[in-house]
């Protein structure tokens, strides 16, 4: 474990191995401990694998101001990092969840900076048209319904509910997602719902332990919530920044693995081929989806993953 300063801030990084550096960023409600499965077999080949705990999380630091989140300010960090680490030649995203768009967005922003790019669950498509919260709304709020997102937008609701009871609150959530929970209508409930309303009670999963929701407990009752959920409230930001690249693609290779259970793969099912989406934003992407997998990809199939991961890496 070692604190690496980025500039603007200090991320707690978990390192591993020598070589080219591999850079692993995580989503919501995760660790850099999510990629526990990915460190030692990426070392092994031959590479520097370093899983960060992003702005807000765990140890790295945890600025206060929603706009701290902004996904301008933690491709910087993504930036800082490289150059601390590895400033000679350009190293490789790998991100899940949340991570996924901070690595594409850093890979099209940057890409002097960065060779390669592979994301977990949640495919590019390109430059937003529109913020995100504009389609929630559409889609959902406007309708009277639920949207986890819409539920994360107000200051305070979300964190009270998460710091309540953060492991029971980070299984409910992973287990509601994954690729071992019944098919149900959970998610469909009344705008003003909480997010746990309605989710099912957790059953014991062989990819998630008691030591592993130890280690979230920990996490999360040490840094809270309100770094984590200030992502959720920069949509708008992020747009705008965004529109600086609107007419560019992600020219590296790159790399897409989702599951067929995961509801981000098919962005809550606005596609039905992911992989076709993005080669029209990102031309050499290679994609992978795989059966009965559900959103917590490294961590449900870490053995399928690390050998999809390091094929491609090697290749690049």
């Amino acid at each position: 474990m070692r604190n690496v300063d980025v500039g603007e801030l200090n991320l707690r990084c978990a390192i591993e191995g020598a070589g080219p550096l591999v850079i692993l960023v995580h989503g919501f409600p995760e660790s850099w401990y999510s990629w526990r499965h990915q460190l030692a077999p990426l070392a092994e080949a031959g590479f520097t694998a370093c899983a960060i705990g992003v702005r807000g999380y765990g140890d790295s630091d945890k600025p206060d101001p929603v706009e701290a989140y902004a996904m301008e300010r933690i491709v910087g960090d993504l930036v800082g990092l490289k150059m601390a680490l590895q400033p000679e030649q350009p190293a490789i995203l790998v991100g899940h969840d949340w991570g996924a768009p901070i690595v594409w967005n850093t890979a099209l922003t940057r890409p002097e900076h960065f060779k390669a790019v592979a994301g977990l669950s949640v495919p590019f498509a390109g430059v937003p048209q529109r913020p995100f919260t504009e389609v929630f709304h559409e889609h959902f709020t406007s309708k009277g319904k639920f949207f986890y997102q819409e539920y994360f937008q107000e200051p305070g609701v979300a964190e009270a509910e998460a710091e309540q009871n953060p492991r029971d609150w980070v299984a409910r959530m992973m287990y509601s997602i994954s690729g071992d929970v019944p098919s149900g209508e959970y998610w469909t409930k009344p705008l003003g719902a909480t997010f746990l309303e309605g989710l099912p009670d957790p059953k014991p999963v062989p990819w998630l332990t008691e030591e592993d929701l130890d280690f979230y407990e920990a996490e999360f009752s040490q840094s809270g919530f309100r770094g984590p959920l200030n992502r959720y409230r920069n949509h708008e930001r992020d747009y705008e920044w965004l529109q600086g690249w609107k007419d560019k693609r992600i020219e590296q290779p790159a790399l897409f693995i989702g599951g067929t259970r995961d509801p981000a793969t098919y962005l809550f099912g606005a596609v039905t081929d992911p992989v076709a989406l993005m080669k029209m934003f990102a031309p050499q992407v290679e994609g992978h989806i795989l059966d009965g997998v559900g959103h917590w990809t490294q961590q449900e199939r870490p053995e399928a993953v690390n050998r999809l991961l390091i094929d491609w890496i090697k290749r690049v």
